[in-house]
């Protein structure tokens, strides 16, 4: 069945509004793909015949300010929903809208404004122009904004600076690496500084350390200029760091869509469960996913409800209470904490 709309996110976030919002979204590459997307729902065995059914009915809601990571083994259909979401495809059935606007009924002019204006893309082919330099590649979307020179080339420089490019202005694409043009790619993303981002894999050429700094750049951007972003990755340790929501993909359906610790503490199908296997649950699980309302009173200092299980780790072996008070963002206490159900996230026990 198709997986509905999720809107929680972590702790500290605040739902405002859903920006990007699909319902029964299907892609079906195929001959006449609309006039058999009925008998493909029924038998998916159709999919041996000629047709790919590369998305299946997916309900998702993305809320404003929202780092969704998309995950999903090679073929599950994850980078063809984000083409979808941006209409770099065209859906096959269902809807998409974008700040409440359907954006298939745009006409191709109105699109081209909405990327514009609105989006940024950085997907695994780096898509530079090969006959324009390093700094012309990453200040060409403010070009096409009609920026001035001056305005534009500032904070091109600025984004290479960022991506740790500044040097090599003047190099042509043909001249970098594949990590280079990767973070190439990344910077010209940065430089328009759009409402939504698009990202397929974008740090996957990128040597750890950097790739860490690129995330720590990107969670900085989202937390102060609010930003909503679409990130795919393959590596799970990556979409846990970064995301508020991971939606994990299998055969063009999402399995689930949930925050990482409703993830690996209730892992909805079989198939989410071997992502989260080997997963440190007391790493990423919060002590406020665990609170539970207040029964009685309960004494003594409360915990941050967005500190992990882990960084807990020597209080709650200690703390000779049964019953711990966790504190929202706003340090009132919002319920408690049983601590042998957080001993047992940490020990490896948790359900």
């Amino acid at each position: 069945m198709p997986v509905g709309p999720i809107p929680c996110l972590k702790w500290g976030s605040s739902v405002t509004e859903s920006v990007i919002t699909c319902r029964n979204v299907s892609k079906v590459f195929g001959p006449n793909p609309a006039r058999h997307l009925a008998d493909l729902r029924a038998n998916p065995a159709l999919s041996q015949s000629g047709y790919v059914h590369a998305v299946r009915d997916v309900n998702l809601d993305v809320q404003r300010g929202e780092m969704l990571v998309v995950m999903g083994l090679s073929g599950s259909g994850k980078s063809t929903l984000v083409r979808c979401l941006s209409r770099l495809v065209e859906i096959t059935g269902g809807t998409v809208t974008i700040e409440g606007q359907d954006i298939a009924t745009l006409s191709e002019p109105a699109l081209i404004d909405l990327r514009r204006r609105k989006m940024g893309m950085v997907f695994q082919s780096f898509g530079l122009l090969p006959n324009r330099t390093v700094l012309d590649n990453v200040a060409f979307p403010l070009e096409m904004r009609g920026q001035d020179r001056a305005t534009r080339y500032a904070r091109a420089r600025d984004m290479l600076d960022l991506v740790g490019l500044s040097g090599r202005e003047t190099y042509f694409p043909r001249e970098l690496s594949g990590g280079q043009q990767q973070r190439v790619g990344i910077a010209r993303s940065l430089a328009v500084e759009p409402d939504i981002w698009f990202l397929d894999e974008p740090f996957s050429a990128l040597d750890p350390l950097i790739r860490r700094e690129m995330q720590d750049e990107f969670l900085r951007l989202k937390a102060m200029m609010n930003k909503t972003i679409i990130f795919i990755t393959h590596d799970f340790d990556e979409a846990l760091r970064l995301a508020d929501r991971i939606a994990i993909m299998k055969d063009g359906r999402i399995e689930q869509c949930d925050t990482p610790d409703q993830i690996v503490l209730h892992p909805a199908t079989d198939y989410v469960a071997k992502f989260t296997a080997e997963i440190d649950r007391a790493r990423v699980v919060h002590i406020g996913s665990l609170v539970q309302p207040l029964t009685a009173p309960v004494t003594g200092d409360p915990v941050a409800a967005n500190r992990t299980i882990r960084e807990l780790a020597r209080q709650l072996v200690s703390d000779p209470r049964s019953h711990i008070p966790v504190a929202g963002p706003d340090g009132r206490v919002i319920g408690a904490v049983l601590r042998q159900t957080a001993l047992d996230v940490l020990l490896g026990d948790g359900h």
